[in-house]
């Protein structure tokens, strides 16, 4: 069973800058179609001031960003044990190429099930954009087998 005094841990933040070809790599992979994700210009026609990031995008650039100090390895967790439990997403503000993202992740629970058996940590990522706008908030429960 897990330390819950780890629950309200933070690492300390990171950031990432927005790159053209990122997004339209991630709207490929994602099966978006639609070409305000591709075509500057279409974006612009949208009313976008640069290419938009498609949604769950936020995940991606968790992954660009990853924080010097783990947050399992914290927790001593064996990531072969390691599981992805769920993944929600609350949007802000748009995120744009050009955007340099500040994240910031938090462990916001941590409790167990089936008798201690299946451990969860659910974490919060909390992102902003270079003017301090919240650009969202990506949840994710990492879900931990022991034994």
């Amino acid at each position: 069973m897990l330390d819950k005094s780890f629950i309200g841990l933070e690492t300390e933040p990171r950031s990432a800058e927005v790159e053209k070809g990122q997004l339209r790599f991630f709207a490929r992979a994602t099966g978006e179609t639609n070409p305000v994700y591709f075509d500057e210009k279409a974006a612009k026609a949208a009313g976008h001031p640069a290419l938009p990031a498609p949604p769950t995008f936020l995940f991606c650039l968790d992954t660009m960003a990853p924080s010097s100090e783990s947050i399992m390895g914290k927790l001593g967790v064996d990531i072969g044990r390691v599981l992805h439990g769920e993944q929600q997403f609350t949007y802000g503000k748009p995120i744009y190429a050009g955007d340099t993202i500040t994240m910031k992740t938090k462990i916001s629970d941590i409790y167990d099930k089936k008798g201690g058996a299946l451990d969860f940590i659910v974490q919060d990522m909390e992102a902003v954009n270079q003017r301090g706008e919240s650009v969202g908030v990506s949840r994710t429960v990492i879900v931990v087998r022991n034994g």
